[in-house]
C-alpha cells in the first residue's frame, strides 16, 4: 500500500491520538498519501446529537488541522482532506451545503444505519429480514448514484444473517452497480484485525465476477493502524486469488449536488 483513505481523529469520540501522530506514523510507513476521512457532522431536526461522529462546530478545527499539516509535511507526504459520511436522504443536501464551505478532496460512504441513526436500525446488527438488506443495498446504490462519493467504506457492513441465495443476489445488485459507476469498493483492514463481520470473502468473490475497482482502507482509529501491514497481506492475497481490480488512487470526488 502507497495511500489511505481511512483516517479518524479524536473528534468522532471513539479514536486515538493526534493529527500530527497520524502523519508522522504514515510517513514513517513509506505511505505516499494519507487521506483523512473522520466521522462527519450531520444535521437534524429537534434535539438529537449523534454520539459517534464530529460536531459541525468542530469542522473547522478539523479542517484547518488537516490543512496545516499539508503544509507543513507537503515535502514528505500528500494529505487529502475528507470526510466519512452516511447517506441519509432527507437530511444529505445541508450536508453537502455544509461541506461547500471548505475545500474538500473527497468524501467517502460509510452506511452505519438504514434509513438514517434517528429513526432506523444500526446496519451493523444482526439483521435475519431479506427486506433490510435490499433496503441498505438499495440506499447504497441511492448514495452512489449521487455522484458526491469517492468510494465505498466496508460495503458489506450490513450483518445479514439470512439466506447465503439472498446475500449473493442482494452483492450482485449493489457489485453491478458500483462497476456501472465506477466506485471503488473498499476492503477493510479494521473488520479484519478485529474479526467483525466484514470484510467478507464471498462478497469480494461476487466483487471479483463485476469487474469492480477495489480499494484497501486501513480505517484508523489509531496512529499505529495507518499502515497495518500485517492485515494488508491478506487482502492483498485476496486481491491476487480473486484476481480483483486493486486500485491505489481513487479518482477523488468533490461532494456537490448536481
Amino acid at each position: 500500500m502507497e495511500t489511505n483513505f481511512h483516517t479518524h481523529t479524536t473528534r468522532c469520540r471513539h479514536a486515538s491520538g493526534s493529527d500530527r501522530a497520524y502523519v508522522e506514523q504514515a510517513i514513517e510507513s513509506g505511505l505516499k498519501v494519507l487521506g483523512f476521512s473522520d466521522h462527519s457532522p450531520y444535521f437534524f431536526e429537534g434535539d438529537y446529537y449523534s454520539t459517534f461522529r464530529m460536531r459541525p462546530e468542530e469542522a473547522e478545527g478539523y479542517v484547518d488541522s488537516i490543512l496545516a499539516m499539508r503544509r507543513e509535511y507537503q515535502d514528505d507526504i500528500d494529505i487529502r482532506l475528507g470526510f466519512e459520511t452516511e447517506y441519509y436522504p432527507r437530511f444529505f443536501e445541508k450536508l453537502i451545503r455544509f461541506y461547500e464551505q471548505y475545500p474538500v478532496d473527497y468524501i467517502i460512504l460509510g452506511q452505519h444505519c438504514l434509513g438514517n441513526e434517528v429513526e432506523g436500525d444500526y446496519s451493523g446488527a444482526p439483521h435475519y429480514g431479506n427486506d433490510s438488506f435490499m433496503q441498505y443495498v438499495n440506499q447504497v446504490i441511492e448514495a452512489m448514484e449521487t455522484g458526491c462519493f469517492t468510494y465505498v467504506a466496508h460495503p458489506e457492513l450490513f450483518n445479514f444473517f439470512g439466506e447465503q441465495q439472498y446475500f449473493e443476489e442482494a452483492a450482485h445488485k449493489l457489485c453491478d452497480r458500483a462497476a456501472q459507476l465506477s466506485i471503488p469498493l473498499e476492503i477493510n483492514l479494521l473488520g479484519m484485525r478485529d474479526g467483525r463481520n466484514y470484510p467478507r470473502r464471498d462478497f469480494f468473490e461476487i466483487a471479483a465476477q463485476h469487474g469492480c475497482d477495489v480499494i484497501i482502507g486501513c480505517d484508523a482509529h489509531s496512529p499505529d493502524m495507518v499502515c497495518d501491514r500485517g492485515s494488508e497481506k491478506i487482502a492483498l492475497k485476496w486481491c491476487e486469488e480473486l484476481k480483483l481490480h486493486r486500485i491505489e488512487y481513487p479518482v477523488l470526488r468533490r461532494p456537490q449536488l448536481r
